[in-house]
């Protein structure tokens, strides 16, 4: 049976830490500014409230940045570029050897702030997202000097002032893939966060000037979506690197069309985990959970489409109910959580009505027992059944912990569907056939195919899609490509 996480406290933050003892780990102000050309200054336009989605308590305001905020921010990234372009590459990579090192130094505070801020279990923040924000500063850090033997030209040269837009799902691993690896190539920075996760892109500001990064290298907007848009439309951005929703990111392409601005975009995703009757039936249990309930199913790549051979799908029906009863719902800052706070209420409302659409087009929902928390925004774990390719669960993102089942007979049937949806961004194979695997990952419309296993990332790995999943690369040797240029006239 799903439960609640238990509510006796302890003394170690990461055995039990209720809301209020949190605070002793973090130091959440009442009021947060802007972070332009190395401080801290008030924002131009309406402040807004971050609320906790456990418990919907108002942990702090924040300002808003308007035009005029966000022109001061692109001034002050052009103004550090000169420098920080011309600095050695050996020189840069000290700063972000700096910087990830005095991520692992402040890794509980920032594990508890992402955790309290956006809903996520305060196990996966600290075992997953933090950890891997480390890795990627170091990963970039060790690139910053050696650009030349990266095969991407003789001479390749940074880009100028990176615009960069970060969604609420993963608030720390998002600034880090951007902003590691626009550094390293020496870029200067303007981000904005998610208007619902800010807190710890501020904290990271805390952390920039900890580690005396000179001022204006990065820079921090906070603000809704006419800040975004202020940010990527300034005539001044050079490059837009974007994560979010299809929408938004289609928006994005309009806007800066016929501009000389490069971009990524990487956007919404529609996964297929595909378990063939060969599986390690167990071990794709596992995997299914960990693809569609990790981080409540607030992952672009979510493997929220399981697709089952027909001789094994009773079989992995009954073990996957079974496994989805001892997932644990509640307070994300339990250790003992599996899955915590929607985050957002109206994030909330559109799983609920996607549902709740599943159900009158015919599929069959089940959830297991679950009492959820009386405040916050929750949605127990969720599986439909009998789905078909036209339900809306199967062809829409839902951004959320609800897993649709679809049956298959052959590997081609399996391509078939995998591959019958506008997006492109990852795919799961389970199955102890290693031509399988290769021929699946050869075939799979998908920017990321996982063999036997699902939702593992390293930053020496590139991440991104096709289709309206988006374009580009982020992490590894191939994110660098997205934050140089290459100056022909330097020969061969």
């Amino acid at each position: 049976m799903a439960t609640s996480a238990p509510t006796s406290p302890s003394s170690n933050i990461f055995d039990y830490a209720p809301a209020p003892e949190s605070r002793a780990i973090v130091d959440i102000k009442p009021s947060y500014g802007l972070f332009i050309d190395g401080e801290f200054v008030d924002g131009h336009g309406s402040p807004f409230k971050s609320i906790n989605p456990a418990s919907e308590e108002t942990l702090a305001e924040i300002a808003e940045a308007d035009e005029a905020d966000v022109d001061l921010a692109v001034r002050a990234a052009r103004r550090a570029f000169r420098a920080w372009s011309r600095m050695p590459g050996r020189e840069r990579s000290k700063y972000l050897y700096r910087i990830a090192r005095i991520i692992q130094e402040r890794s509980r505070e920032l594990a508890v702030l992402e955790s309290i801020d956006n809903g996520k279990p305060i196990r996966e923040a600290r075992d997953v997202d933090v950890p891997i924000m480390a890795a990627h500063f170091f990963y970039y850090a060790g690139w910053a000097d050696k650009l030349e033997y990266a095969g991407l030209g003789a001479n390749p040269q940074p880009l100028g002032v990176a615009a960069q837009v970060i969604p609420w799902n993963f608030p720390l691993l998002m600034l880090a893939w951007k902003i590691a690896p626009a550094l390293a190539c020496g870029n200067t920075v303007v981000l904005k966060p998610a208007e619902t996760t800010p807190l710890t892109a501020l904290l990271f500001a805390e952390i920039c000037q900890q580690a005396d990064l000179p001022p204006g290298v990065v820079n921090i907007v906070t603000g809704a979506g006419g800040t975004g848009q202020a940010l990527v439309s300034h005539p001044d951005v050079d490059k837009v690197a974007f994560t979010g929703s299809t929408d938004v990111g289609k928006a994005i392409a309009r806007a800066i069309a016929g501009s000389d601005k490069k971009a990524t975009l990487e956007l919404g995703g529609k996964a297929a985990n595909i378990v063939f009757d060969d599986a390690p039936i167990d071990q794709a249990i596992e995997g299914i959970v960990g693809g569609i309930f990790f981080n409540q199913g607030h992952v672009c790549c979510a493997g929220s489409r399981l697709l089952v051979q027909e001789s094994v799908a009773e079989e992995v029906m009954e073990k996957l109910k079974r496994r989805m009863g001892t997932l644990r719902v509640g307070d994300p800052l339990d250790k003992n959580t599996d899955i915590g706070a929607i985050n957002s209420a109206e994030q909330l409302g559109r799983i609920r009505a996607l549902a709740e659409i599943g159900e009158e087009e015919g599929a069959e929902r089940w959830s297991p027992p679950c009492e959820l928390p009386s405040a916050g925004f929750w949605f127990p774990p969720t599986v439909f059944t009998g789905v078909s390719q036209a339900h809306r669960i199967a062809r829409e993102e839902v951004f959320g912990p609800v897993l649709s089942v679809l049956t298959f007979r052959t590997p081609s049937e399996a391509l078939e569907k995998a591959n019958n949806t506008p997006y492109g961004l990852s795919a799961g194979v389970w199955t102890e056939k290693g031509s399988r695997i290769l021929h699946m990952a050869n075939e799979l419309r998908a920017g990321v195919v996982w063999a036997n296993t699902f939702n593992k990332f390293d930053p020496a790995s590139p991440f991104g899609g096709y289709k309206e999943s988006g374009y580009g690369r982020e992490g590894g040797r191939q994110g660098l490509a997205a934050y140089l240029e290459h100056d022909t006239k330097a020969g061969a």
